[in-house]
């Protein structure tokens, strides 16, 4: 059974900076292309960034574009998420799944319990 633990987020001003990481057990990550997605209160959940299998693609939502850069290391499992210049919309949970589908962001059904992003005027 696969495990996904995110980690990294907190409560941060608007134009800061946070470094999520994503652990995966149970599955190697080396041959899938993953995703990071986001559920602000009261919204569904939605896609905010993806890294092909071997890194050489990245795709994210056009709302943080030039502001967070996803990053994988297959060797240890891990897919991180650099968020820079945050703000207040930015405030979710954020979490990290298996893509099913590249072209569609699908991800896989599981998810972790996420991590909470609050970023403040």
């Amino acid at each position: 059974q696969e495990q996904l633990v995110e980690s990294g987020g907190g409560l941060v001003q608007a134009g800061g900076s946070l470094r999520l990481s994503c652990q995966v057990s149970g599955r190697f990550i080396s041959r899938s292309d993953m995703g990071w997605f986001r559920q602000a209160p009261g919204k569904e959940r939605e896609f905010v960034a993806a890294i092909s299998w071997g890194g050489r693609s990245t795709s994210y939502t056009d709302s943080v574009k030039g502001r967070f850069d996803i990053s994988r290391t297959n060797a240890q499992n891990t897919v991180s998420l650099q968020m820079n210049d945050l703000k207040p919309e930015d405030t979710a949970v954020y979490y990290c799944n298996f893509l099913n589908d590249w072209r569609t962001k699908k991800p896989a059904d599981y998810w972790g319990r996420g991590t909470q992003v609050t970023v403040s005027l």
